[in-house]
């Protein structure tokens, strides 16, 4: 028992790296219906820039956070501006295609430059607590990854806050529930797809930190972490940043008790299981409430 509750503890804490990498592709799919799957490329680099701060500087990956944060809504804006301004001017449908097009081969634009830069090694940001740990009842919580799991909480709170106590927030929730309303309302969606695709490169790169410094980096991670995301954004539905978050911790704790039950080689079997299954009994996700942002 006491070696299963330390496999749920650790499904736990990844979980909600899953939940706050899924939390970005979540708001720019419900607010632009634009299916970023470069979205695990963009965590990688935030992954990277803290590296960098840390080998170049010597900052801390957790003080370095706020500005991977700002660097990656800096390039999202970048991305906005010279790709996906004009793939938000289709219909829905084919908006949907075309993204996940031009994404694809921006996420391959990514790898490619990321490896150059880096080489293809796995990185990891090493600290002087990097191995420490709290044991409670017998089981090992490791201090590094337990913030990021209040990180991760953190992060959804805020965003929450934002959504729904700011005038901006207002308005990409207004714009998720229908854009041609507000459109109407005087609310000009331009300028809430140029803030929220932004904001969901920063929700990757502040994810990208967390896998460096609780897992490993390297340049060909993204599709394996835009599948994570994708997996959690279908469990949670659309409408919900905690929900999403509590997907992310249930795919967690899924994986480790397949990785107990039957081997660490089913993992991934028994997340795409879950995934299909809710696909089938509850295709709106196990927060949806049929609307695009809460």
């Amino acid at each position: 028992m006491q070696e299963l509750a330390q496999n749920l503890v650790f499904g736990i804490l990844v979980g909600s790296v899953y939940g706050l990498a899924a939390i970005g592709m979540s708001l720019v799919f419900g607010v632009m219906r634009v299916l970023n799957v470069a979205h695990g490329e963009l965590l990688m680099i935030g992954g990277y820039f803290s590296f960098w701060a840390l080998e170049k500087a010597g900052v801390d990956p957790f003080l370095s956070l706020p500005l991977t944060g700002l660097a990656l809504v800096a390039l999202g804006y970048l991305l906005y501006q010279v790709i996906f301004r004009w793939v938000v001017r289709l219909d829905e449908e084919p908006r949907v295609n075309t993204s996940l097009l031009v994404a694809f081969g921006l996420g391959l634009i990514l790898n490619t430059a990321a490896a150059h830069l880096w080489t293809a090694d796995d990185r990891s940001i090493i600290t002087d607590y990097s191995r420490l740990s709290l044991v409670l009842g017998g089981i090992r919580i490791p201090v590094i990854r337990l913030a990021g799991l209040a990180l991760a909480l953190l992060t959804a709170g805020g965003l929450q806050y934002f959504l729904s106590r700011t005038r901006m927030g207002r308005a990409i929730r207004a714009t998720a529930e229908n854009w041609q309303s507000a459109s109407l309302m005087g609310i000009d969606i331009r300028k809430v797809y140029a803030l929220a695709f932004p904001l969901s490169v920063g929700l990757a790169g502040l994810a990208g930190t967390l896998v460096a410094v609780g897992y490993s980096i390297s340049p060909h991670i993204g599709l394996e972490w835009t599948l994570k995301a994708l997996v959690v954004v279908v469990l949670a539905g659309l409408g919900s940043n905690f929900g999403t978050l509590i997907a992310g911790i249930i795919l967690g704790c899924s994986e480790a008790i397949g990785a107990f039950l039957f081997g660490g080689s089913y993992r991934e079997a028994v997340s795409l299981l879950l995934f299909l299954a809710v696909l089938m009994f509850r295709p709106q996700g196990l927060f949806g409430k049929g609307v695009r942002m809460q």
